[in-house]
């Protein structure tokens, strides 16, 4: 293998200290949404979101041109026509495999080493009834010798002892259920993902192969089912870095720079999703708060009692909106108030303010979430 001296197995890359302070970052950000309590409608509607946004990035890479609104339609029953059966069948195939997994690991408390049998299997997941749209038999070794670019892959024969190896290294590198540290089974799963791309076993589907066994090694970890996209995610929106990073790790044969990248990636979407689900948990205390304003409030009419609750309830937290933007945020507000009078708009504003729910900036109007942020613990700034 003197033409893929790359192919070392052997511990070829380091961690400086910004690397390693981004993946103390990263369990951090993990601890931190583990312990966000969230109604399970709402973490299945997270779950849904991530999975098709990974199912989009994965396949997206390798030139699949669907859209993460169409794969939502999918989802639900949508069908392609028939000339573009083969997208649908490629993020159908990724979907039914991160929801087996997830079934696996999280239900079932399930987890497999990585075996050359388990990557055979995975590569069968994502290649089956693709047909003549997958170069490639799922779940078998290549046959042939392939190029990839510019990069020639190892001879064919070699495949299976390169896959035997790679498994066997990874036990004792990795030292897989021997207290492995948080940092070490992320760099595993990327190191895992790369190496498969380096042996091309497969003669198509290296790529979501890989990346599936990233994903499951990171689900294995303990990353958050709801964040279980970032890294196809972030490998999609650099593609162009992506295959940079990924050629150069090659050239150079050292990994530290990859590493770094898709640390980066992983850092900030986890970073990303924390405040986006922190943001949301405060809609639902902000919420509480008003219903409790409410209860405290003795009323002689029903609708206008309603209709104030409601109005307060659909403005959005961040935004500043004129008398007109008010009672037209929605269908169910624009008819509540189009059956009263500009006088009883301007009242009902006014008795929110009062209740210190509304404030009032310039011509403008935007809810006191100032209310519940002096609630919030002081830090030093």
């Amino acid at each position: 293998m003197d033409t893929h001296k790359h192919i070392s197995f052997k511990k070829e890359w380091e961690l400086d200290n910004e690397c390693s302070y981004m993946l103390g970052e990263c369990d951090a950000y993990i601890k931190a949404l583990t312990d966000i309590p969230l109604k399970p409608e709402h973490r299945d509607r997270l779950l849904r979101v991530s999975l098709i946004k990974g199912a989009q990035a994965t396949t997206a890479i390798e030139g699949n041109t669907l859209s993460q609104e169409e794969i939502e339609k999918l989802d639900e029953g949508w069908k392609l026509p028939p000339s573009k059966e083969y997208l649908e069948i490629e993020v159908k195939n990724i979907l039914a495999a991160f929801n087996e997994l997830l079934r696996e690991i999280v239900v079932e408390d399930k987890v497999r080493i990585i075996t050359p049998e388990l990557i055979k299997d995975f590569h069968r997941m994502i290649g089956q009834n693709l047909g003549n749209h997958f170069d490639a038999i799922p779940g078998r070794f290549r046959d042939d010798n392939r190029v990839v670019g510019r990069y020639l892959a190892p001879d064919y024969k070699f495949v299976p002892e390169l896959v035997d190896t790679l498994c066997n290294w990874l036990k004792q590198e990795f030292h897989y259920g021997d207290g492995q540290s948080f940092s070490t089974l992320v760099i595993q799963a990327m190191i895992t993902h790369v190496y498969i791309e380096w042996i091309h076993p497969f003669g198509d589907g290296n790529g979501r192969t890989g990346r599936l066994l990233e994903f499951y090694i990171l689900l294995r970890t303990g990353l958050p089912s709801i964040v279980s996209h970032i890294l196809s995610n972030f490998y999609n929106q650099t593609r162009p870095e992506y295959y940079r990073q990924l050629d150069m790790a090659q050239k150079n044969r050292n990994l530290s720079a990859f590493i770094k990248y898709a640390t980066q990636g992983f850092r900030d979407g986890l970073n990303e999703n924390l405040n986006l689900i922190q943001q949301s948990q405060f809609v639902i205390f902000w919420h509480n708060y008003i219903y409790e304003a409410f209860a405290d409030i003795k009323y002689t009419k029903r609708d206008s009692f309603k209709r104030k609750r409601e109005l307060i309830l659909s403005i959005p937290i961040n935004k500043e909106l004129d008398v007109d933007q008010l009672i037209e945020l929605n269908p169910s507000i624009a008819k509540k108030y189009a059956t009263v009078n500009r006088a009883t708009v301007l009242r009902d504003i006014k008795e929110l303010q009062e209740l210190n729910l509304l404030i009032k900036i310039g011509r403008k109007y935007t809810p006191n979430t100032k209310i519940l942020k002096a609630m919030m613990p002081s830090k030093k700034a």
